[in-house]
C-alpha cells in the first residue's frame, strides 16, 4: 500500500523551516519518523447495526436537532509523498479523527486529544486546528452524504465539517488499543470511494488548491 506512489507536482522541499514566516496556502509536511506513537487504554464502541444507527440518529435528532460532527485532515511525509492519517476500526471501518460535538474548534480539539493523546497530560502541544476545508450533509437518517445541501432539504439531520490540521515538527499520538492509526498515502485514496467513502476519498480535492512543502529533518 505504502509503496503505490505518484509524484505531486505541487510539492516542494525544503530542509529547516521558514524563518517564521507563515503562507496559509502551504502546508508544511514532516516525516513521519519525526512523530512517536504509542497506545492507551481501548474506547469503547458500541456494536450495531445499520437499523441501530438509523434509529440512533431519528433518537439524537428529536433530542438535540441536528447532528454536528467535525473531523481533522492531517498530513505527514512518507516516501516523499503526502500521507493522511486515518484511525482504523475493527480492521475494515476508516475514519479520519474527530466525532460528534456543538463547539467546532474547541471540541475537534478535545476530540483529537481524547483519540491520539495522553490522557489528562498536561504536557500536550495543542492542537492548530485551522481552516475549515469542506462541509458534507446527511438530508435524512440513510447512509448517503452529499458535499451541499440539496435544495429541497430543509431540516437536514447531520452536517460533519473538515478542518485542516497543522502538525509541529514533533508530538507524540497516543492511540487506544482498539484502533489502528494509519498513513494512507493521497494517491491512495483520491476517488477511492469503495474503500474509504465519500468523504475520505475527497480530500485530495479539498488539499489541491494548497502547496506541500514537505520539510526534511
Amino acid at each position: 500500500m505504502g509503496d503505490e506512489l505518484v509524484s505531486n507536482g505541487n510539492v516542494s522541499e525544503s530542509s529547516g523551516n521558514n524563518d517564521g514566516q507563515s503562507n496559509p496556502s502551504v502546508i508544511d509536511i514532516f516525516t513521519l519518523s519525526n512523530y512517536y506513537f504509542g497506545s492507551k487504554e481501548a474506547i469503547p464502541f458500541k456494536e450495531e447495526t445499520l437499523a441501530d444507527r438509523v434509529q440512533r440518529l431519528k433518537s439524537n435528532y428529536a433530542a438535540h436537532g441536528l447532528r454536528t460532527c467535525v473531523e481533522a485532515v492531517i498530513l505527514v511525509e512518507l516516501f516523499k509523498h503526502p500521507h493522511l492519517l486515518l484511525l482504523q476500526v475493527r480492521n475494515s471501518i476508516f475514519k479520519l479523527p474527530g466525532g460528534r460535538l456543538r463547539p467546532d474548534i474547541d471540541g475537534l480539539r478535545r476530540k483529537l486529544s481524547r483519540k491520539l493523546s495522553v490522557n489528562g497530560s498536561g504536557d500536550e502541544i495543542e492542537w492548530e486546528v485551522g481552516e475549515c476545508l469542506g462541509m458534507w450533509w446527511r438530508p435524512n437518517f440513510e447512509t448517503s452524504v452529499y458535499p451541499y445541501l440539496p435544495p429541497n432539504v430543509k431540516c437536514p439531520k447531520e452536517c460533519t465539517k473538515l478542518f485542516l490540521v497543522r502538525l509541529p515538527d514533533s508530538r507524540k499520538f497516543i492511540v487506544p488499543k482498539n484502533l489502528k492509526l494509519l498513513a494512507v498515502p493521497l494517491c491512495q485514496i483520491h476517488e477511492n470511494h469503495k474503500t474509504y467513502g465519500p468523504i475520505i476519498s475527497g480530500v485530495p480535492q479539498l488539499l489541491s488548491k494548497f502547496s506541500f512543502n514537505i520539510i526534511e529533518s
